[in-house]
């Protein structure tokens, strides 16, 4: 199937400037992103879409490759490829490089603010500290919520496993502290890669494999962290989660990721929301539903009956002649938005219950009630 054109689908002029496609894009992002349509396989693929389109022609190499060849000049086995980590072909950028990719771009902007109302601030995430440094891995962690503290929101401390400063080098990833020029780069930290694809020839540069993009290689490497500068530490942090939160949000807390290279600023920890699932009740965007069973005579005569709510017990009048999958909505009984304008409603749905077995004086009132047409 044919891909739709990049400047096409982000509604731009080819010869659009890189803040106007940063601003087309932005627009689409916070339109389609999977945190504003739950469960929309629709907008979660128009999501991906964009950010395929933005990691292209936002980068100056890459939208001139673009421009010359086409979607064929990332194709897989063209020597394209997206780098900066994501898959390399098309068919390997899926929603999980989309999010990650949209939160580097976009992190500290207000854009958080008008999809969550929280997971923003933080600083820019591409720098670096100069002098062969770089920024450390974030990391990511899943943290599994119950319904309610989804309720009342809920403060957590995390066990992180992290690489921090090796202690014996000081991070230098040396036991002399000296380093040398590498081989492989010429000192430059960058390697070209030229491949044919029908189209002719293609050059793609990425960072050095032997020295990580420093330059410069360490001479005789320290026994603790062979070289890498870095070692494995457990670390405890605490975070807030305000309330309303649902599946798919993360929380980024800035520098408490892996600790960067020769002293370079440490990535972020990105915490992702998980719902455990609920033995009684189901999520509905902020409303909930549950059921409750009614026996014949209950159905028929009318009753009350005691609802359990996430934080408390409700009465619930069931009027004479309910019928069975009757839906009673409790007003509030649900869950807050996340920008605590709204609260929703618990559903309760009614399901009148037929008896397994049947005693011999039910069977003879049954049989009574059978007689007269009910």
């Amino acid at each position: 199937m044919a891909k739709t054109d990049f400047y096409e689908l982000l509604g731009v002029e080819k010869n659009a400037s890189d803040e106007d496609i940063k601003k087309a894009y932005r627009k689409l992002a916070v339109k389609y992103h999977p945190d504003k349509n739950p469960g929309d396989k629709s907008a979660e693929e128009k999501f991906r879409e964009a950010t395929e389109a933005y990691e292209i022609l936002k980068d100056s190499k890459k939208r001139a490759q673009y421009d010359q060849f086409g979607h064929a000049a990332f194709e897989s086995g063209a020597g394209g490829g997206y780098g900066g980590g994501f898959g390399g072909g098309f068919g390997g950028f899926d929603i999980s490089d989309a999010l990650r990719a949209f939160m580097n771009d976009f992190q500290g902007d207000s854009v958080f603010s008008d999809l969550f109302g929280f997971g923003g601030g933080g600083r820019g995430r591409r720098g670096g500290a100069g002098g062969g440094a770089s920024r450390g891995n974030d990391l990511q962690i899943r943290l599994p919520l119950t319904l309610e503290e989804i309720e009342t929101g809920v403060k957590k401390t995390l066990k992180v496993h992290r690489k921090d400063r090796c202690t014996t080098c000081g991070g230098s990833g040396s036991k002399s502290g000296k380093r040398n020029t590498c081989t492989k780069c010429g000192g430059s930290g960058r390697v070209r890669h030229v491949a044919q694809s029908f189209f002719g020839q293609v050059i793609q540069e990425s960072v050095c494999p032997v020295c990580h993009g420093e330059g410069a290689v360490v001479a005789d490497m320290c026994p603790t962290c062979s070289g890498s500068g870095l070692s494995a530490v457990e670390t405890t942090v605490t975070v807030d989660i305000p309330a309303g939160v649902s599946e798919g949000n993360y929380l980024n807390v800035p520098e408490k990721g892996d600790a960067g290279r020769n002293s370079g600023p440490a990535g972020d920890l990105i915490v992702l929301i998980q719902e455990k699932e609920h033995p009684v009740f189901k999520r509905h965007g902020i409303d909930l539903s549950c059921d409750i069973d009614l026996t014949f005579s209950e159905s028929a005569l009318g009753t009350s009956k005691t609802v359990q709510t996430l934080d408390t017990k409700v009465a619930l009048k069931i009027p004479s002649g309910t019928q069975s999958e009757k839906i009673f909505r409790l007003k509030g009984k649900g869950l807050p938005s996340l920008h605590g304008r709204d609260h929703g409603d618990l559903m309760v749905k009614v399901h009148v219950r037929t008896p397994e077995k049947v005693s011999k004086q039910a069977k003879e009132l049954l049989e009574k009630l059978a007689e007269i047409g009910m």
